[in-house]
């Protein structure tokens, strides 16, 4: 409804053509945001998937006010019906009527008298045969921490002349509660006197509660978002602090022929920002002996690292007091076993005396570990070992393989290379096995973990991976 201060500029009505084209353009485009807002899944966990569906359910919600605005654009001011024209309660379309969202108003301060549009009357729930609400009763359906609001804004329009803007909330007598985007402003008599005040009504009720689901959702995902980076932060120092600190290379035992030289270098995943459960360890023991150890622990972020700190203590300590790879894994099976959080795990373990030259090793459903001599490579034959914490009691083998002074023995997890159909754990095994000529030809096991790195590095890992490669001396 134009404002009766303008009324000596007659507004040009727009061509009917152009208005039914932007209908038209309204109503595809909102057909397609339904589309994509029926097409988005959404999962209890899924923070951002809520997110997505709020906005588009925004956009429909503007779509729509816009189709409807554009239709009364098109349409025009509609002629005031005749009394009796059609029998009380029917419909005009002979449909149910759809939720109306604007109407008008209009208050006489000279006459007191008082007009409303069709459409303020259904937006208030309200009879036509019950009149119109004069504007010291207006407040009285609104809510009583909103009614200082329209008294301000009324205050305002009519003392100083100034626009109404602002929102309230009211109770309709069917008891909905609906929320009123309010503008108007005063008309003025030929003394510059507020005469009347005119408004405009529009029910943004599901406007604001699309707004509201789409805002709630943004911050939990956002919040999400910083619990993520936070347990991401966490899960780094923790891994930082549990694998070894040590970088380049190492040899043990000292002084003694027949010594490893050892390097490792752990690979993070290229398509997650998530710390997986992989870890490696090699430590000098009592008895000049050398524990080797790559594995890899079910999850991510800080519940994965925690586990491998556990494990990797356990395993620490055992192999420090002389337990054989073989009974060591089962330890550590029944120690997962009883884990308040329970996981899956596999592991390599070997054990290698420099005297004899002999590498006893077990395995816990992992890849068997890949011994490189004279330019050729192959992997050792694995003793019986089902994954650690899959099965209670579990018995592990252990195997043994005399070593030369050249050998190039290398541990790694299984998430070198990418897991699908393409990829499988043969074609890495297969990868590094055809590195065994630059192996041998290698100066250091550093030179070897390079080699690796290079081979394996841009592959698009779904998982993080670990690597270790020992070098036995002369």
């Amino acid at each position: 409804m134009p404002s009766h201060l303008f009324a000596d500029r007659p507004a040009q009505p727009p061509e009917p053509g152009s208005v039914d084209a932007l209908i038209s353009q309204t109503r595809r485009l909102r057909g397609e945001v339904d589309a994509v807002r029926r097409d988005t899944v959404v999962d209890d966990d899924d923070a951002q998937g809520r997110w997505q569906r709020a906005l588009c359910d925004l956009a429909v919600h503007h779509l729509d006010d816009l189709r409807e605005h554009l239709g009364q654009l098109k349409e025009g001011l509609p002629p005031a019906p005749e009394l009796g024209e059609l029998p009380e309660g029917t419909p005009a379309t002979g449909t149910e009527p759809q939720l109306t969202r604007v109407g008008s108003a209009e208050w006489n301060l000279l006459t007191d008298e008082v007009n409303w549009s069709e459409e303020l009357f259904q937006i208030f729930g309200r009879s036509p045969e019950a009149g119109p609400l004069p504007l010291d009763e207006l407040g009285s359906t609104l809510f009583s921490e909103d009614q200082p609001l329209l008294t301000s804004m009324v205050t305002a329009c009519l003392v100083d002349g100034k626009p109404i803007d602002g929102e309230f909330r009211i109770v309709r007598a069917d008891g909905r509660v609906r929320t009123l985007h309010m503008r108007g402003e005063p008309v003025l008599d030929t003394d510059g006197c507020t005469a009347s005040m005119w408004a405009v009504l529009r029910d943004v009720s599901e406007l604001r509660r699309s707004q509201r689901a789409e805002r709630e959702s943004r911050d939990s995902l956002q919040r999400r978002r910083e619990i993520a980076q936070t347990e991401h932060r966490l899960a780094v120092e923790l891994q930082e602090a549990v694998l070894p600190p040590w970088r380049g290379s190492l040899r043990f035992p000292h002084h003694t022929t027949g010594a490893l030289d050892v390097a490792a270098h752990y690979l993070p995943s290229a398509t997650s920002a998530l710390i997986g459960g992989d870890w490696y360890d090699a430590l000098e023991l009592p008895d000049g002996g050398s524990l080797l150890t790559v594995g890899d622990l079910t999850g991510h972020g800080v519940t994965a690292t925690s586990g491998v700190a556990m494990m990797l203590g356990a395993l620490r300590g055992m192999a420090m007091a002389g337990i054989e790879p073989g009974p060591l894994m089962g330890w550590l099976n029944q120690l997962l076993e009883t884990s308040v959080q329970p996981a899956l795990g596999s592991a390599v373990c070997c054990r290698y005396d420099p005297a004899r030259r002999m590498l006893s090793w077990a395995q816990a459903g992992h890849p068997a570990p890949l011994l490189f001599r004279s330019s050729s490579g192959r992997a050792l034959q694995p003793p019986e070992g089902v994954l650690l914490g899959a099965t209670s009691g579990a018995a592990y083998g252990q195997a043994e393989e005399r070593l030369q002074t050249g050998d190039v023995l290398v541990l790694h997890t299984d998430g070198l290379t990418p897991r699908s159909i393409e990829f499988s754990r043969a074609d890495g095994t297969e990868r590094l096995l055809a590195l065994a000529p630059r192996f041998t030809a290698a100066r250091s096991a550093q030179d070897c973990v390079r080699m690796v790195v290079e081979e394996f590095g841009e592959s698009e890992r779904e998982d993080d991976a670990c690597v270790l490669v020992a070098r036995v001396g002369g």
